[in-house]
């Protein structure tokens, strides 16, 4: 007997069935083809349909328990819609098997194009996507590339501090001293070799010596932190130039324009000496003062018009911690026994202070404190803000607010 090839079915009929009794699977295969046979006319004997390849094999699968007999039927069919559905209405004329009572119940008619179909699309959507990613790149990514690897390569480690340099320090009379390995990247991948980073906020011996031998241009952020670098550095080594991002701006995301902007428009390290010093005198003449003597630890801090009692174990933590901080944009909540509660983005500081409900004691970030942050660190009864400088008032809130200066 000749039968559908499961290729061929365009639907597949499923079914149920439940018997008061045990048989057997070809019982109740028996059951649908003699109980139907006659009913539908010669055109849907099911007989013939599955002889003449138009109606595929019944699949039967059952399960006994307790003396009843339970399972499903899936019959699959080429016949078009109206067809296979009169085939399978007439299994629910089935109402005994063998000699036990049986109820068969259609439960519904799959289109199996409608999977196929569903199948095509998602398959043809992974291999576009596969295709996508696989693509040739246009020749700005081939540029860019390129780019990358050289100056990956010429990336260097130099003295004893392993400091991340371009491949000409040592043959350059010149060379330009930048913060950390990402801007010794940037430098590099826009033509500068005689670059060095300080590789953090302490300066290392390799750069102190190299100060001594070459004409150095310091290049730091368009922040505070970078005006720090710059008075650290200037406090131990022979700085002959001092050269700036644009203000908000980091080394290592700026463009070429923008680099060789800032290069030439760079000043004397005598003359940004000059300028650090006018800057903290003014801060200091804008600064209320309570104390002509020099103090002892723990020391009184001056600030919004309040006497600040700061041990001195909490200062050196204080200062170490903002230190740390300093050209990351980054900051740090602290608990009451100044253990890190987490660690976010300047960006997200706000919102997060509002979520704390009271469990942060200090604040420490880089950046400056004003009246919004203030404003949101007193909601929560935080009792420290510790920023690089303030832009509030005295007396304008009721956290303690500490800048780099004071510690």
């Amino acid at each position: 007997m000749g039968k559908i090839s499961p290729v061929a079915a365009k639907y597949i009929i499923h079914a149920t069935i439940e018997i008061e009794g045990v048989v057997d699977r070809p019982d109740v295969i028996g059951a649908i083809f003699g109980q139907t046979e006659g009913l539908l006319g010669a055109d849907l004997e099911l007989r013939e349909l599955q002889r003449s390849g138009r109606i595929g094999r019944i699949e039967v699968n059952t399960d006994t328990r307790s003396g009843k007999t339970k399972g499903s039927i899936d019959i699959p069919s080429s016949l078009d819609k109206a067809e296979t559905s009169i085939v399978a209405a007439a299994l629910e004329i089935i109402q005994r098997i063998g000699p036990c009572t049986a109820k068969i119940q259609t439960q519904n008619i799959e289109d199996v194009r409608v999977s196929k179909r569903t199948f095509v699309v998602e398959r043809a959507k992974e291999l576009l996507k596969n295709l996508m990613n696989a693509s040739m790149p246009d020749s700005q990514e081939l540029t860019d590339e390129v780019a990358y690897s050289i100056r990956v390569m010429e990336i260097q480690e130099y003295g004893k501090e392993r400091l991340p340099a371009g491949p000409a320090i040592d043959e350059s009379e010149e060379i330009i001293l930048v913060e950390g390995r990402a801007d010794v990247l940037n430098l590099l991948k826009h033509g500068f070799k005689n670059v060095i980073a300080l590789n953090g906020t302490s300066v290392p011996e390799t750069i102190v010596d190299l100060c001594k031998k070459k004409v150095v241009t310091i290049f730091v952020d368009g922040d505070r932190g970078g005006n720090l670098i710059v008075k650290e550095l200037a406090s131990l080594a022979d700085v002959d130039y001092v050269a700036k991002a644009p203000d908000g701006k980091e080394v290592e995301e700026i463009t070429k324009k923008e680099i060789h902007q800032a290069l030439r428009s760079r000043i004397s390290g005598e003359q940004a000496k000059l300028e650090l010093a006018r800057e903290t005198e003014a801060y200091a003449e804008r600064r209320p003062l309570f104390f002509s003597r020099p103090m002892v630890q723990p020391k009184i801090l001056p600030f919004n018009n309040r006497r600040v009692i700061l041990p001195l174990e909490q200062k050196q933590k204080f200062k170490e911690m903002l230190e740390n901080l300093i050209g990351t944009r980054g900051a740090q909540v602290l608990d009451q026994k100044l253990n890190v509660l987490g660690k976010v983005p300047i960006s997200e500081l706000v919102p997060t202070i509002k979520s704390l409900n009271n469990a942060a004691y200090a604040i420490i970030f880089d950046g400056s404190v004003d009246k919004e942050l203030a404003k949101a660190a007193e909601s929560v009864n935080v009792k420290y803000l510790i920023g690089m400088d303030s832009k509030i008032k005295p007396n304008e809130c009721k956290p303690i607010v500490l800048t780099v200066n004071e510690l």
